[in-house]
């Protein structure tokens, strides 16, 4: 039975992680690096996966004396394949992205609020003024639409300077309109 280590295991331990945490470390960013800006831009399910996992192998890696750098390479190298290939899919296949991809939900339109749609979000009114505020916009006057993004962000569009009705071409992917 192994010994239980509460402060100090001895030093050999200590420059395992640094040399093997140090290694990995540079190993990732040149996989990521590789891999395009797909693997680092805003999240949606299967980046988030991809994120936990590639954390997960890391922490392990380091920590765990029975896993070897070349293993924990092998598995950053084989998760960064899957979200190339899961995002190569999502490019080609429309049926594809709609399977790992949310849709955008339309939560304001033209001076309507849509509870409905906000309730299935989880987000409150109090939430989207928030937001409006936080684009430095003074009155639901002034917006045409808000979004909540396939990402999770919300994004506000505001109304055209001269007062007309937009004709709402950026909402062509959101259904509800």
């Amino acid at each position: 039975m192994t010994d239980v280590v509460f402060f100090y295991g001895g030093i050999e331990p200590l420059i395992r992680i640094v040399v093997i945490g140090s290694l990995a470390y540079f190993s990732l960013i040149v996989l990521l690096r590789i891999s395009g800006k797909r693997t680092l831009a805003q999240l949606n399910a299967f980046d988030f996966v991809i994120t936990i996992a590639i954390g997960s192998t890391f922490g392990r890696l380091i920590t765990a004396k029975g896993v070897s750098l070349a293993e924990s390479v092998t598995a950053f190298f084989t998760l960064i394949f899957l979200q190339y290939l899961v995002s190569w899919l999502t490019v080609r296949s429309s049926a594809f992205d709609n399977l790992v991809t949310a849709s955008p939900s339309l939560l304001y339109f033209r001076g309507q609020f849509l509870r409905k749609t906000m309730q299935q979000q989880r987000i409150t009114q109090s939430q989207l003024l928030a937001v409006v505020r936080g684009n430095k916009i003074g009155s639901l006057d002034a917006v045409e639409a808000i979004v909540m993004e396939s990402a999770g962000t919300i994004a506000v569009i505001k109304k055209e300077p001269s007062g007309k009705t937009s004709d709402s071409s950026v909402l062509s992917n959101i259904s509800g309109i």
